[in-house]
């Protein structure tokens, strides 16, 4: 059916269209796309065995949804990919400001209309695109926001009194008829405005100031909420809870390599950054691993979440710091060294919510403490495992390393060194080729630099080295000539 052929309702009758309300028309289509094998909401990672298959049995039956989940889990994304569900055109009455299915008019306007013209009604084709709305809830929304309210100016110019339905401003729910219509942060919303949604949700009408207004509204309701425990926010009262078909339960990527997906994904770089800047794939892992840290820390509020917004940002932090030092050094290409990872600190600092210890230590420190963390994590997959205590120090794989520093004094890293620089100093300690080709002989050229410097953090981690921080980069010593320099 060419809807561009189609302009009046006669037209739209003759062509044998039938209506159906919008939790069929998801229904509908989502049984058909599950049936094709095809995905259907792409581009969401890590929900494909959780979230989605309940998000699935929740369309299929017509229920509304309530996505619960802590920040950052895609709750909103979900429900903006709901679109895709949608007939690609509806038919609405030209000039309704509720879209008025035009074989099934609940305004005053569209039926006076339809009365007035009959089958010469116009009629206008509404895209997917326009058939959601979305809104924030927050502590100054209004039962007029959302509902309606009287217009007295509107009375006034048409001369009408307050009793006829006429002089009625519909709010942004009535205009989302035949919409998706999304509540972000429903608890925030007072109880008050949320009891006015009761009839809406459960019997399809609007009340409005008293008016006998029955609007059998056609809609297809997605909240999304955090925790009811979150901080000290208001909750969801009961009987609004129980007009909510669905509620579902988001969660945070279960895997770094579904973590990786995602950052790559959302991370806004331009083709000039990718070009001049390579990452190698253990520094992928182990910013995606500081926000594992992160929800695992003692030092930060596990209620409040670590958004996956916090590995996007210093996803683009990271490759900010490398393309930075890039063009200080005037090198057309770099690539991310472990030291860049320092760059990232300002998109965690922000991000997380501290405890009281956390704030003790300060937000850079505990930051800190992640990327730390993460190192330690991802050393013993690439080399063996560092002891507190060996028997015979001789036999340690690193051995030979940290005689190379105990021999040695002052070996820096600096910030803003060239490329051919930082791999002379790192070429300058012989015993850490012969680890790289012992354990890691197969790792890209590329990325062997990057791995050379993460047995010296490594290491520094597992107290057999020391790292200070000077002015423009970072020392590395022996231990325990450290300790002797100190006395």
């Amino acid at each position: 059916m060419k809807v561009e052929n189609i302009k009046t309702l006669g037209e739209l009758k003759k062509a044998g269209y039938v209506s159906r309300s919008i939790k069929d028309e998801l229904r509908d289509n989502l049984r058909t796309k599950i049936k094709s094998g095809k995905p259907v909401f792409e581009g969401v990672h890590g929900f494909e065995n959780t979230v989605i298959p309940e998000l699935e049995r929740a369309i299929l039956s017509r229920h509304n949804i309530n996505l619960l989940g802590l920040r950052g889990q895609a709750k909103t994304r979900l429900a903006r990919k709901m679109i895709e569900l949608l007939d690609e055109y509806i038919p609405i009455v030209a000039g309704s400001e509720i879209n008025d299915d035009p074989l099934n008019p609940i305004s005053r306007f569209a039926k006076d209309l339809i009365a007035e013209k009959g089958d010469e009604t116009p009629i206008h084709w509404m895209h997917r695109s326009e058939r959601f709305s979305e809104k924030l809830a927050t502590p100054d929304v209004t039962v007029a926001d959302l509902i309606g309210d009287v217009d007295p100016i509107k009375a006034a110019n048409l001369k009408l009194s307050y009793a006829d339905d006429r002089v009625i401003h519909f709010g942004m729910i009535p205009r989302a008829n035949r919409c998706i219509f999304v509540i972000n942060e429903l608890p925030d919303l007072q109880a008050r405005i949320q009891v006015a949604l009761f009839n809406i949700l459960q019997e399809g009408d609007v009340q409005i100031r008293g008016f006998k207004l029955r609007m059998p509204l056609d809609m297809q309701f997605v909240f999304t909420a955090n925790p009811e425990d979150y901080t000290n926010r208001g909750s969801i009262v009961t009987p609004l809870k129980d007009r909510i078909g669905s509620q579902i339960l988001t969660h945070y990527p279960e895997s770094v390599a579904i973590a990786r997906t995602i950052t790559q994904q959302e991370a806004k770089l331009d083709q000039g950054q990718s070009d001049v800047v390579y990452v190698p794939s253990l520094a992928r892992d182990i910013l995606e691993q500081v926000s594992f840290e992160a929800r695992d820390s003692e030092y930060i509020d596990a209620k409040s979440g670590v958004s996956a917004r916090m590995s996007i940002t210093a996803f683009e932090n990271l490759l900010s710091t490398a393309e930075r030092r890039a063009l200080l050094s005037g090198t057309e290409k770099t690539s991310v060294r472990l030291s860049d990872f320092m760059g990232i600190i300002p998109a965690i600092t922000g991000k997380v919510e501290l405890v009281y210890e956390g704030e003790q230590e300060g937000a850079a420190v505990v930051a800190q403490y992640l990327i730390a963390d993460a190192i330690k994590t991802f050393f013993p997959a690439y080399f063996p495992k560092i002891e507190k205590l060996e028997r015979d120090a001789d036999a340690s794989p690193y051995a030979k390393i940290l005689e190379w520093f105990f021999a040695e004094t002052g070996f820096e890293l600096l910030d803003d060194a060239s490329e051919e620089e930082y791999k002379k100093q790192l070429d300058a300690i012989g015993p850490l080729e012969d680890l790289i080709q012992k354990y890691q002989s197969e790792i890209p050229l590329e990325d062997k630099y990057f791995l050379k410097e993460f047995v010296l953090w490594g290491l520094v981690e597992y107290d057999k080295l020391s790292k200070d921080r000077v002015e423009v980069g970072y020392q590395f010593k022996d231990l325990y000539s450290s300790y002797i320099n100190k006395l």
